[in-house]
């Protein structure tokens, strides 16, 4: 398949992936000039992850982190709001904080000296009278602030783009499906363990659409890991992986998600997340969420992988959260968190530190797997016959299913419906697409031929 990506017309980028997300053009991996307009179109116009609330829950605290590959400050206010703004000095645009989080009263650049306060305004320039001369106007020289800040289960995002949607309308139907993670019991969630953060060589998009849309991976990618972590008198059948869920895609702005939905699910859950967090989630414990929640989220739902789109994934019930950063074309850093009840026992918590760490963290036994594939794919990539070579992303297309229980689009477990309403959006945004247009249904998400517009 040739690269039709010529930096010109708009329909270049829907035919990068086919029209409906089916056909991937390997150039949307590795090519610059692609990526440098993912930067603007997708990153610098989508509602983007920035931090959990329990991260600055006092006056004064914050959070360095990017909006893509722009880095900002994440702070909370007296009046307990939250601000965000470039963290970039605007006399030669040095970085204002080098802290990764922490609590200040002010932030000083440490090149040369301008300091601001912590709701982003410039409030003192050394050598004001002497070198300015008494005529630097300081209120128009604070760090660009971030126009939309809002909250969706005390996850604080951020969005550029004033034309944009608002949160709660952006996450949509997906909102049905986080809330087995983040409002389990209406108790609230937290962070621990502070951020855990490494690099991996490969694109953003392998690591945020598997998370949104791929099972099958799992039974293969895996095997390993679950057979290892298999007590000594299991029966090979113990590693057999359930096939009893669904797959839900967002009808618009490319959320996805998919999960087991048996009892087997949660008894294959105690080989990777041990019987503590199990009976926590589906014994006793779980009386509460199903109060909340009702039976099917609050004690069935199970072996959850997620994304909202762009860059923000978490494993419900697994509990782990990540931000896949970009780092250019090639390159992603991945930023991994763990998240817990608020109101779990101690005993849960610190089981949930310590499976997480095991099975998920930076050397953790499932995430290297993960980590594997994906720069397999990247160094494939390298070649000329292969980035002309299309992949296939047409599992299960045309084969919805009428299952009322869910919202949104749905389908088996092992299907690709939501990478391709990922990649589909993907494409819709690349092509300068308004909000207007985004806010329609693709004809194809219904089974119809895309138009393209």
């Amino acid at each position: 398949m040739p690269n039709p990506y010529s930096g010109g017309p708009d329909r270049s980028m829907i035919d990068l992936v086919g029209g409906d997300g089916g056909e991937i053009n390997p150039a949307i991996y590795v090519d610059e000039d692609i990526y440098r307009r993912e930067l603007e179109q997708v990153f610098g116009r989508s509602w983007l992850f920035l931090a959990h609330g329990s991260q600055i829950p006092e006056t004064g605290d914050f959070v360095s982190t990017y909006m893509g590959e722009d880095p900002v400050l994440v702070v909370r206010q007296k009046d307990g709001s939250v601000v965000a703004f470039l963290n970039q000095c605007r006399h030669r645009g040095m970085r204002i904080c080098r802290t990764d989080c922490g609590k200040a009263r002010s932030f000083t650049c440490s090149y040369h000296g301008w300091a601001y306060d912590i709701s982003g305004r410039l409030v003192h320039v050394p050598l004001e009278q002497e070198a300015y001369h008494g005529e630097i106007d300081k209120d128009a020289w604070g760090p660009v602030r971030v126009p939309r800040i809002a909250s969706f289960r005390n996850l604080i995002f951020g969005c550029w783009d004033e034309a944009a949607p608002d949160l709660e309308t952006y996450i949509g139907d997906a909102a049905w499906y986080m809330d087995v993670m983040f409002d389990r019991s209406g108790a609230g969630s937290e962070l621990i363990s502070g951020v855990h953060k490494w690099v991996i060589p490969c694109n953003w998009k392998l690591a945020a659409e598997q998370f949104a849309s791929d099972m099958y991976h799992a039974p293969y990618s895996h095997l390993s890991a679950v057979l290892a972590s298999l007590p000594d008198d299991a029966s090979p059948a113990d590693a057999d992986w359930p096939q009893e869920g669904a797959q839900f895609r967002a009808p618009r702005f490319g959320h996805g998600t998919g999960f087991f939905a048996s009892e087997r699910g949660w008894e294959f859950n105690v080989n990777t997340m041990g019987r503590t967090i199990v009976d926590y989630l589906a014994g006793k414990y779980s009386d509460a969420a199903v109060q909340h929640l009702g039976e099917l989220r609050g004690r069935q739902i199970t072996g959850q992988h997620m994304t909202i789109f762009p860059n923000f994934s978490f494993l419900p019930g697994i509990n782990a959260l990540r931000v896949w950063h970009p780092r250019g074309p090639q390159e992603m850093e991945v930023w991994s968190m763990i998240l817990v009840d608020s109101d779990a026992p101690d005993e849960v918590k610190a089981a949930y530190r310590d499976r997480i760490t095991r099975m998920f963290g930076t050397s953790g036994i499932f995430e290297q797997d993960d980590g594997e594939n994906w720069v397999e794919v990247q160094r494939v990539l390298r070649g000329h016959k292969t980035r002309q070579t299309s992949l296939n992303a047409s599992m299960g297309k045309g084969h919805t299913e009428d299952r009322s229980e869910y919202p949104g689009i749905v389908s088996g477990m092992f299907s690709e419906e939501a990478a391709r309403g990922f990649y589909q959006h993907w494409a819709r945004m690349m092509a300068g697409q308004s909000w207007e247009e985004l806010a329609q249904e693709p004809a194809s998400a219904c089974g119809k031929p895309d138009s393209g517009s």
